[in-house]
């Protein structure tokens, strides 16, 4: 919309443009609202900018944003013509932040039939000086382009147009950077200049017309956006869902929203994969603009009167799922207050299931112990879980600390990848299972723990580190009722580096004193009240919940809790690294998956080839040294030789005795090591240390081993090694000791354990035919030991 000096429709709006977005120079205004340079201003003189940028893409341009690239490029493909989208994001391995961008052609990919796997595109990468400069190109496109005129008909792309600039007025035809003023009702503009969707009307009731989405449309919330885009589609002849969520990677919270055709994807026969949608996008005050449209359907649009019988009669509402606005819902339909359907939000592309379950009926014939699930809604696929039978067999050795890792919530994603870690015996991640989730509800959060749990036999975890979202704490809750919950750092860090940033360094000291070095509940307890009021922080909200949840996070709650030696105070690292993302594209999925399996499975075997062919050397003539270095891997022996060396730094005095229980302070020797003291209880059938190490890792602290040491106890008592950390762990031997468990947990450890054995069998027994007459008279023999086969 243009406006014009002498306009009486916007009064003041002159002055406003002048005072905000102007530099006087004599008779020459300069614009700041544009970030490319777009405006080419001249004294006295009126001077149009065709809106035609001749510069052409090439390696070691420079813009100010990553926006700015992307608008370029954009201009750039209109001139071409070709449509673009955001591509591939890259983050930083330090702090999380965007180093580089990749901007494609819209035909890049497979996951629409319009798309045609176009290589084009530009990469920028951010400098050290905050500029962003374009490292990669690739200008070749593998279909047709076409005209300029066709591009911008339809793109979601903001247009440049004429501008003209004289000093005393100002036309603007083009909306970047500026909110747009809708006409309403009776030509007022609505005040704020934001968008109220209870204002506008439908065509045909007066012969008024509604407002048309466009990039820039500013809403102040997101259910308007929605109920807008909703009365804009009845007008035109369509009905609209709720689409893909993208997620802030500093604290989860929703940061954008697609709004899409109904029939977007082909998850139902009456979706035909149309691409028209509105994603909105949350400003940093709390308002939402929409920053990408596509208009064009691939399906006639029905009559006016057709798409109001169908809904008229109901209004749609949003259910909010513990949080505020769009973050976790489900889309019902409501007629006088009774809920007539209710439809699950699915962020998972159509696509994506046809690809998986080729993927899993491979895995089927070449796995008897692959297992996959798939929840479904009301006809629809929803969540799929998938584990194969070296998943599910390591479960059974090493499920009993895992990592629920959902780190495709710290960025805009594709697809919503979710995996289960353990750590084995090598103290390397083991994959037990991966997920896609349709949302992030607690339905879908529940319904996947509860299948993992079906797939691994019933064996619940001691633990689980998982993020702090109320639906996934929820769903822990529900399942695991049991299980310690430890938050995800990632959450808790983002949130401390904002608060830490606008507090003294004094404020620091005393945070991370009070977290990390608290030994005791009231130790923790008084300096926590001291620094809240210290540094006036009584009303701050997060404190207050985070006091709260201090069992979930604060390293003095969870020192007592299983976690196999996992660090606390750190981030988990993903299991697939940045080979596989949340950003993958779904024809490198399948193909990246397996070569971080396989190269993960790789190295557990060198491991274990190093364990039973590699001896670590003793420090020590100690009987005890000797007793580990036999049991354990070489991993952790290490780890146990360390706190072995570290136990002859130490003094143990005897405090306290009565009966068959003695209790000693174990303290480092030396000057100024006054904080490095532990307490020592030992009696005639167990030992424990306030450093809680073995709790924590399950392996004994060199507190202990002092007090060993003092008692001359020459072997670590058989309750003290846990089988998970022995060489023998990989095979799965059950042990009487360890089978305080249930007749079915029994039951599926010895069926993992000698189908894994069968399997080595196999791989092995199939490399030569002399291997495999070996193996087979091995087995018959032992078959016949079993009595299931009569000796030849």
């Amino acid at each position: 919309m243009g406006l014009g000096s002498g306009s009486t429709q916007f009064p003041g709006m002159q002055s406003l443009a002048t005072d905000l977005n102007t530099d006087e120079c004599g008779n020459t205004m300069i614009m700041k609202a544009f970030p490319l340079s777009m405006l080419r201003v001249a004294n006295n003189v009126n001077i149009e900018d065709d809106g035609e940028s001749t510069v052409e893409p090439h390696a070691g341009l420079e813009f100010d944003s990553a926006d700015d690239a992307r608008d370029f490029y954009s201009q750039y493909a209109t001139r071409m013509g070709f449509k673009t989208r955001t591509g591939q994001l890259y983050r930083s391995r330090t702090d999380g932040s965007v180093s580089s961008r990749r901007f494609v052609c819209s035909k890049e990919g497979f996951q629409l039939n319009s798309r045609t796997g176009c290589p084009a595109f530009i990469r920028v990468q951010k400098r050290d000086t905050g500029k962003w400069v374009l490292d990669q190109i690739q200008k070749d496109h593998n279909h047709e382009l076409g005209s300029a005129d066709d591009i911008g008909s339809g793109s979601p792309i903001v247009q440049r147009s004429k501008i003209a600039v004289t000093r005393r007025s100002v036309n603007l035809t083009q909306r970047s950077k500026f909110k747009s003023f809708a006409g309403v009702d009776d030509g007022r503009p609505c005040p704020s200049g934001v968008i109220n969707f209870k204002r506008l009307k439908k065509s045909g009731d007066g012969g008024e017309s509604i407002a048309e989405p466009s990039v820039g449309l500013e809403f102040n919330s997101a259910n308007e956006a929605y109920l807008f885009y909703q009365t804009y589609a009845e007008n035109k002849g369509f009905r609209i869902r709720i689409g893909q969520l993208f997620r802030s990677k500093n604290d989860g919270s929703v940061t954008s929203r697609r709004f899409v055709c109904s029939k977007e994807g082909f998850q139902h026969p009456s979706r035909v994969g149309c691409g028209a949608f509105m994603r909105i996008k949350r400003q940093e005050f709390g308002s939402w603009v929409v920053d990408r449209l596509l208009k064009e359907h691939n399906h006639d649009l029905e009559a006016q009167d057709g798409i109001n019988r169908k809904i008229s009669t109901a209004s749609r509402i949003f259910i909010d799922d513990e949080t505020d606005g769009l973050d976790s819902v489900d889309l019902a339909e409501v007629n006088n207050g009774s809920i007539l359907k209710r439809s699950k939000e699915n962020n998972i592309g159509s696509e994506w299931y046809r690809v998986l379950f080729e993927y899993f009926q491979t895995k089927q014939a070449e796995d008897t112990g692959f297992f996959h699930s798939v929840d479904v809604d009301n006809g629809r696929c929803m969540s799929i879980f998938w584990a194969d039978g070296r998943s599910r067999f390591q479960c059974s050795q090493f499920g009993d600390a895992i990592v629920f890792d959902t780190s495709y919530k710290k960025s805009n994603y594709l697809v919503p990848f979710a995996t289960f870690v353990g750590i084995n015996h090598h103290k390397q991640p083991v994959l037990l299972g991966c997920a896609l989730l349709a949302n992030d509800s607690k339905e879908s959060f529940t319904w996947l723990f509860q299948t993992w749990l079906k797939a691994m036999s019933g064996r619940r975890p001691k633990s689980i580190i998982a993020d702090q979202d109320m639906a996934i704490r929820q769903a822990i809750a529900h399942v695991f009722p049991r299980t310690h919950h430890r938050f995800s750092m990632w959450q808790i860090k983002a949130k401390e580096l904002e608060i830490l940033r606008s507090m003294p360094s004094e404020f620091r000291y005393d945070y991370e004193k009070c977290v990390y070095q608290s030994q005791t509940n009231v130790e923790f307890n008084t300096m926590w009240s001291a620094l809240i009021n210290k540094h006036c922080l009584k009303e701050n909200v997060w404190l207050k919940e985070m006091y709260e949840k201090r069992e979930s996070w604060v390293p003095l709650y969870l020192r007592g809790a299983f976690f196999a030696g996992i660090p606390l105070g750190e981030s988990v690292e993903s299991f697939f690294g940045t080979t596989l993302t949340a950003q993958t594209s779904l024809g490198e999925f399948v193909s990246r998956y397996n070569q971080v399996l396989e190269r993960r499975r790789e190295e557990e075997s060198k491991a274990d080839y190093n364990t039973f062919n590699m001896q670590a050397f003793l420090q020590t003539k100690e009987p005890i040294e000797e007793q580990c270095r036999r049991l354990y891997t070489i991993t952790i022996f290490k780890i146990f030789q360390n706190e072995l060396m570290q136990s002859y730094n130490y003094a143990g005095i005897k405090t306290y005795e009565e009966e068959t229980i003695v209790r000693y302070l174990v303290r480092k020797c030396g000057n100024g090591n006054d904080n490095e003291k532990h307490a020592v209880t030992f009696s005639a059938v167990s030992v424990s240390c306030s450093c809680q190490m073995f709790e924590f890792e399950g392996m004994l602290c060199r507190h202990i081993l002092k007090v060993f040491n003092l008692l001359d106890i020459k072997e670590i008592p058989p309750q003290y090694l846990l089988h998970r950390w022995t060489r023998n762990a990989v095979y799965g031997i059950v042990r009487e000791v360890e089978s305080g468990v249930s007749s079915q947990e029994l039951k599926a450890l010895m069926v993992w354990s000698l189908r894994e054995t069968a399997c080595k069998y196999i791989e092995s027994g199939t490399t030569t035919l002399e291997k495999y007459k070996l193996a087979f008279e091995i087995m018959r023999e032992g078959g016949n030991k079993l009595s299931w086969q009569r000796p030849s």
